[in-house]
């Protein structure tokens, strides 16, 4: 079981890493000027978003409900790990919006500024920040 968390843990910090670098990106080709600039950006995005945002998710996922899956019983009616799934189930529609952004930008289609992207990126912040309070507090039990 511990070998299965610290995998989970990894995974999770994988992931938000993702999520905290792939929307800066956003903010950087939003302002971008030259088409290199731009087409450097996409590269970066779409490398970033398969190649670690989305595998990281994955395996986040997968070792969640692995780990649920040891204690079944006691997580079943634990109220701090339904609001934490939420949570997750939020982050996961935010890691598929940050797709949709990614396919915009590359198809030339996205017209949000730099500073929707500043306040966009700063929305998994406040997920973590619940997320790990729900995990090590462990309210509402």
């Amino acid at each position: 079981m511990l070998w299965v968390k610290a995998f989970h843990i990894i995974a999770v910090i994988c992931w938000f890493a993702a999520l905290f670098y792939l929307p800066r990106l956003f903010v950087y080709h939003a302002s971008c000027a030259d088409k290199g600039g731009r087409e450097r950006f996409n590269i970066m995005q779409r490398k970033l978003y398969r190649g670690i945002a989305t595998p990281s998710m994955i395996a986040t996922l997968i070792l969640g409900f692995w780990l649920i899956g040891y204690n079944f019983e006691y997580y079943k009616s634990a109220v701090w790990l339904h609001a934490k799934l939420t949570l997750v189930v939020i982050l996961v529609g935010y890691h598929y919006i940050c797709g949709h952004f990614v396919k915009q930008f590359a198809g030339g289609n996205c017209h949000k500024s730099h500073v929707f992207f500043r306040w966009f990126n700063e929305f998994p912040v406040l997920l973590l920040v619940a997320i790990i309070i729900l995990v090590v507090v462990k309210p509402f039990s």
